[in-house]
């Protein structure tokens, strides 16, 4: 059934205006993004399909064309409309923590970095930069690849710190097999960042390991 015949009650674009966007599913906000479903399928139905396909959201931004095309009714267009939602959120988060004190609000924080790193296949290391008020100055991936001691380079880390002219910084790489925990070589690797680092007075204020959905922070785990 078409959701224009459902009542109006339930319909999800009626049930955002009224109750707000956090009271609707993964599948009903996919459902207004789309706004139309394919022959025999409603638009609910059609996001239904996209994420039991794709398993999450992070999933689903992070997905490549041509496995999003897959999906009967999804091409291009939609795929375009889809990348520019997902770049959209992300600038956003950006401008919080520009405005603003990046740690005035560590779930920006994670939420910023889940948007960039949750879905990748690969592993990526990552900074982003902050200033002596801790806003933030830029992001930007530094290294790609299995992370180690040869493939992480302090020197490189040094000059973009120098380059930024920043105060601090929040390191944070993806463990795209979904294991959370950091290894004994992630630990080593921070504090000799930090310890480099600090020769120039930059401040490491953490290190977040992103694992699909979960993060974990260095810092509040006592590990810094």
């Amino acid at each position: 059934m078409s959701i224009a015949n459902w009542p109006k009650s339930e319909r999800p674009r009626e049930r955002l205006l009224a109750r707000g966007a956090s009271a609707l599913s993964d599948a009903e906000l996919l459902a207004i993004f789309l706004r139309v479903g394919v022959k025999g399928k409603s638009a609910v139905d059609l996001a239904r399909d996209l994420l039991t396909r794709f398993d999450s959201l992070s999933n689903l931004f992070s997905a490549k064309l041509s496995d999003f095309s897959v999906i009967p009714g999804m091409g291009p267009a939609k795929y375009a409309q889809l990348q520019a939602v997902f770049e959209m959120a992300r600038r956003s988060l950006a401008e919080e923590m520009t405005l603003r004190a990046a740690f005035s609000s560590p779930e920006t924080v994670r939420d910023y970095l889940r948007l960039h790193l949750s879905g990748l296949t690969h592993e990526v290391f990552f900074a982003l930069w902050l200033d002596a008020r801790n806003h933030l100055i830029v992001s930007e991936e530094l290294f790609r690849g299995t992370l180690t001691h040869t493939s992480v380079y302090p020197r490189e880390i040094v000059r973009n710190a120098l380059l930024r002219n920043a105060a601090a910084v929040v390191f944070a790489h993806n463990h795209p097999s979904g294991a959370v925990e950091p290894s004994e070589a992630d630990k080593e690797l921070t504090r000799q960042l930090k310890k480099t680092l600090n020769l120039v007075d930059v401040k490491t204020l953490d290190h977040f390991i992103v694992a699909g959905r979960s993060i974990v922070s260095f810092a509040e785990k006592g590990w810094l």
